[in-house]
């Protein structure tokens, strides 16, 4: 069976390099106050937690058997009082230190996310073209909400155990240190035990980690298509795929537990057999009364308590290193460059007039493959510009290029004489309405839509644009009107009703330069007499450029250019190209 790409993994698989570690740190310090806090309620709340099995010492030595004496049971009351005392304050200050982390953690989650979400909104077209959504979708939640847990609650934890460790071996060896070494006999066979898992460990919780993002990234295409898969009838199929996906999770799923589990199995059987030589070592060989109950009693609590940590030291340990694979993930993306952005001296674009000038312009997505070669040519303030020609030529890359949504590869571009490479995006992107051929839908109502070209546009602006573009007719047919809440790219809507809409959006901005990219496409032959009759009010003034195969669209034009060959073939009005009998008779005749 051939490969999907979503069978292609990620590598994980880098070694521990700190450095990612130390860049997360600087999200953590910002809540240090909060996290120190709660390290010193963990550690007052595993203090007292510890004096347990010293006062069942107590108990058993001394308190039980001067009541057994005495009939003075007072003392024996007093220590149960104690005991139950000890647990209430590890229990509340645990609980405390929880509800602080917690709050800590959402915390660091907000602000990597946030970052992490702002540089993917300076991406560039071409970064999203080259990743499934799936895979982007995975760093921005799973992998941020994987690594947040180790940041606050891991450190205090890899400190609070490491703290647990060294009191629980003070308070053995306090108790009998005879005892306490049959407990530090199972180390050795411990560190083997672990130098023979951790690599396989780290491995097979990475290998789970790229199994679970192709998956993620296929269900995502999956939902996105499942118009054309149904039309296809690719249901079957695509069941294949996701199975086999989803085979490899639950397969690397079981290996990762598995290996997992084995830490927690050998740690059971080395403290099993520790604590059986507690008692073999206290009761048969160094004997009564040289070592007491009450002693070995406590010896057997603090030897369950000793092994806990070293277990959660063990599973930290590979929360480390996977929340690192993952941090070097999020950080890849965040450090992923943005090629066109702000020059460094970069001035606000003042109100156009709408000149635009194209002067020797190359590009080219691929180094070395243009697909425009030197184009030159001026567009005068309030002109409407037809671009046509075979697919592929380059007409909406010219159009792209205005908006600077790709650096140029060599010339410039200048609106009203200033260069576009030298102003800031934002000022040249608002004072421009892009209409492309894919009209996007967003969650909300059609008046959020609409709203969505300028934010502060009144009630009474929105319904102006919607009659303009010939959309305010099929709206007042919906059910609440202009407050019809869209499902998610407005699959309710004909695709002719969402290019309306999106027209409207556009042209509620009030663009001193409009591009419209196949922007009727979707849109009927009656609807579209109506809505160039309405547009030409719009467009008057403006300077527009229009993308469109239906070329009865564009005969009004003031001027037409052919594009073909990595440039301008013709340019002209409508007339004038009929007259040459070139590239656009031929197109037109065709038509």
């Amino acid at each position: 069976m051939a490969r999907n790409k979503f069978d292609i993994d990620e590598s994980l698989e880098s070694p521990f390099d700190i450095k990612h570690f130390k860049r997360a740190m600087v999200y953590v310090k910002k809540y240090k106050k909060s996290i120190i806090t709660a390290l010193l309620l963990s550690a007052i709340s595993s203090a007292v937690a510890l004096l347990g099995p010293l006062i069942t010492k107590e108990a058993v030595d001394v308190a039980i058997p001067r009541g057994i004496e005495t009939g003075d049971i007072w003392y024996t009351v007093l220590l149960s009082a104690l005991f139950l005392l000890t647990i209430a304050v590890s229990v509340i200050f645990a609980n405390i230190r929880q509800r602080i982390m917690t709050k800590a953690g959402q915390n660091i989650i907000y602000d990597i996310r946030k970052d992490l979400f702002a540089h993917l909104q300076r991406l560039p077209f071409s970064y999203y073209d080259d990743r499934p959504q799936g895979k982007i979708l995975v760093r921005v939640v799973n992998y941020v909400n994987s690594v947040s847990d180790i940041l606050t609650n891991g450190i205090i934890n890899l400190v609070l155990e490491i703290f647990n460790i060294v009191f629980i071996s003070i308070f053995m060896l306090f108790v009998d240190v005879r005892l306490a070494l049959v407990v530090f006999a199972g180390l050795p066979v411990f560190i083997i035990i672990m130098a023979f898992l951790k690599s396989r460990q780290r491995k097979a919780w990475q290998a789970l980690s790229n199994k679970s993002s192709n998956q993620t990234a296929y269900l995502a295409e999956s939902i996105n298509c499942i118009r054309v898969t149904q039309s296809f009838a690719r249901e079957q199929e695509n069941l294949g795929i996701f199975k086999r996906l989803s085979t490899a999770y639950r397969k690397a799923w079981m290996k990762a537990v598995t290996l997992n589990a084995l830490v927690g199995f050998s740690v059971d059987n080395i403290r099993a057999i520790a604590d059986s030589g507690l008692y073999f070592v206290g009761l048969m060989i160094i004997g009564y009364p040289a070592v007491s109950l009450g002693s070995i009693l406590a010896m057997s609590s603090y030897s369950a308590r000793f092994w806990q940590p070293i277990i959660n030291i063990a599973q930290l340990y590979n929360q480390f290193i996977n929340a690192v694979a993952y941090l070097e993930r999020i950080f890849e993306t965040m450090d992923e460059p943005v090629p066109v952005k702000n020059a460094e001296n970069a001035y606000e674009l003042p109100e156009m007039t709408g000149k635009v000038e194209y002067k020797n312009v190359t590009f080219a997505y691929e180094e070395g493959k243009n697909i425009l070669e030197n184009v030159s040519f001026t567009v005068n303030p309030g002109e409407s510009v037809a671009l046509v020609g075979p697919t592929g030529a380059g007409k909406t890359t010219i159009v792209n290029l205005i908006s600077r949504f790709y650096n140029l590869t060599g010339g410039k571009i200048l609106i009203d004489g200033h260069d576009i490479s030298e102003v800031t995006l934002e000022s040249l992107r608002k004072q421009m309405g892009i209409m492309l051929q894919d009209s996007f839908i967003f969650s909300g109502t059609i008046e959020d839509n609409i709203r969505y070209g300028k934010l502060d546009a009144t009630e009474e602006e929105i319904r102006q644009a919607a009659k303009t573009v010939c959309a305010d007719e099929f709206i007042n047919t919906l059910e609440n009107g202009y407050k019809t809440e869209m499902y998610e790219g407005g699959s309710q809507l004909s695709g002719g009703q969402r290019q309306l809409i999106s027209f409207a959006r556009t042209l509620i901005s009030n663009p001193k330069i409009l591009v419209l990219d196949e922007a009727t496409s979707s849109i009927d032959a009656k609807t579209e007499k109506e809505l160039q009759k309405g547009l030409q009010s719009l467009l008057k003034g403006r300077t527009s450029f229009i993308i469109a195969h239906r070329l009865s669209t564009i005969k009004n034009c003031d001027k037409i250019m052919f594009i073909n060959n990595k440039g301008i073939t013709e340019a002209g009005t409508h007339e004038e190209l009929m007259a040459k009998k070139g590239d656009y008779y031929k197109l037109y005749t065709a038509q």
